[in-house]
């Protein structure tokens, strides 16, 4: 685990990035003269890093409706941080990836990919702003074969020459947009916690060395072109938003308040390795190196549970998928 707030900030900060535009400045930094960076392509510009003991997601379970019964969860701790060099340029940002669990399909992994990135970080006032692109993805976990369901699907799209979202390779992928405008796929992480809804106390870490946030809206999963494929993917999401509460579902807002350690100095070799084992290994069965996150909960700390016809309905689901696409 990365080192907390009481440690030692190393030496070598130089700063000065986040005051070289005035546009960086607050109350509405603006980074768009910056170019949106692929995430992995900068890793030898590496420097220093925040890491993310505590990302804390919410959302809502029922959004549309009068009570939305907003949901709070910490995803795996120590996957997510941000890299930037000496002077403060942002060049890379790991997110975290969770899971859920569909009763008659098995284990689903979420990854939250991010796809670009732009931004400052600044030791000096313990702030950053920084742009993001990402695209969630949904695949499932190896126990997810166990299940006589998944193994019967698994079985005729074989045949069928069809390719499922197994692995991460064939994920789902999800489109997400700035909340309210989705047409615009840029979206920012910015300073402090976010203030749109309140904050439980056991989502909150005054331990930690600085905060930022950032929110996102969920849209519509990409299409494959592949009508069974597509159907499958559709079903895929149907079920995985009955297990989670409708966590992406389209529409929903996901919000993320990110918690930091104290800066570190990076070493760009286990950078990319951590990238690349996160980007490519993990799944929701094999667990975390630093320890799971927290089950889902509500404001007054009650667990979230699935609807209680969560497997009729998938259930119900599936068999008309086979009855549509692989029966017919």
């Amino acid at each position: 685990m990365s080192s907390g707030s009481t440690s030692p900030i190393p030496p070598g900060w130089v700063g000065g990035f986040a005051q070289s535009n005035p546009a960086f400045a607050y109350p509405n930094p603006d980074l768009t003269s910056l170019p949106l960076l692929d995430n992995l392509a900068n890793i030898d510009k590496l420097q220093r890093q925040w890491a993310v003991p505590f990302p804390e997601f919410s959302w809502e379970t029922r959004p549309g409706h009068q009570d939305p019964k907003r949901c709070y969860q910490m995803f795996a701790p120590d996957i997510s941080r941000l890299g930037y060099t000496d002077e403060g340029r942002v060049y890379s940002i790991i997110c975290p990836q969770q899971g859920a669990t569909s009763p008659t399909l098995g284990t689903l992994n979420v990854e939250v990919t991010v796809t670009g990135q732009r931004g400052w970080a600044d030791e000096d006032t313990r702030t950053l702003a920084a742009d993001m692109t990402v695209g969630p993805k949904i695949w499932f976990s190896p126990s997810a074969q166990e299940k006589s369901a998944f193994q019967l699907i698994k079985f005729l799209a074989d045949a069928a020459g069809l390719k499922l979202p197994l692995d991460k390779a064939n994920a789902i992928e999800v489109t997400t947009s700035l909340p309210g405008n989705p047409d615009e796929p840029v979206f920012p992480l910015q300073k402090g916690q976010t203030k749109d809804f309140p904050i439980p106390d056991f989502a909150l870490h005054p331990e930690a060395w600085t905060v930022g946030n950032l929110e996102v809206e969920i849209g519509p999963i990409k299409k494959t072109g592949e009508t069974v494929v597509d159907a499958f993917n559709q079903l895929v999401m149907d079920v995985f938003n009955l297990a989670s509460g409708n966590m992406l579902a389209a529409g929903n807002t996901l919000a993320w308040n990110v918690w930091f350690h104290a800066p570190e100095l990076v070493d760009q070799k286990e950078w990319a390795e951590h990238a690349e084992k996160w980007r490519k290994s993990i799944d929701a069965d094999h667990g975390t190196p630093d320890g799971p996150g927290t089950d889902a909960k509500y404001f007054d700390g009650t667990p979230f549970e699935p609807i209680e016809n969560a497997i009729e309905e998938e259930l119900e689901n599936i068999y008309k998928f086979l009855k549509d696409h692989l029966f017919s």
